[in-house]
């Protein structure tokens, strides 16, 4: 997956065949904000410009930016899996928490 970065928020990037352009879409927020570029200057111009957009409206509208990720996640997960993931955790001397987080750090890595 190809991404660009700005101000702690990620956008996947595609090239559109069809109209000869690369589109971007801002990942990990719940409003749709997407941008395009004929060249990748143009697309980094256009993606930090929503980003500002973005972060204008919300000043604007008095409600707080949405931030990509908190930190903090909860999952819900079958017992027998949440039972062996703290066994395998105590195992290797770590709480359940930094064992998720090496489990999902290497996850993410294998994806990229």
């Amino acid at each position: 997956m190809n991404t660009m970065l700005h101000k702690g928020y990620t956008a996947r990037v595609e090239y559109d065949e069809r109209d000869n352009i690369f589109v971007g879409r801002i990942l990990g927020i719940r409003n749709i904000i997407s941008f395009h570029g004929e060249t990748v200057k143009q697309l980094r111009t256009e993606f930090e410009q929503a980003i500002k957009d973005y972060l204008t409206d919300c000043k604007q509208q008095s409600v707080t930016p949405e931030k990509p990720a908190s930190g903090k996640l909860l999952l819900r997960v079958p017992p027998e899996i949440h039972g062996r993931a703290l066994v395998a955790a105590q195992a290797s001397g770590k709480s359940l928490n930094q064992w998720a987080t090496e489990v999902l750090q290497h996850a993410v890595q294998q994806s990229s």
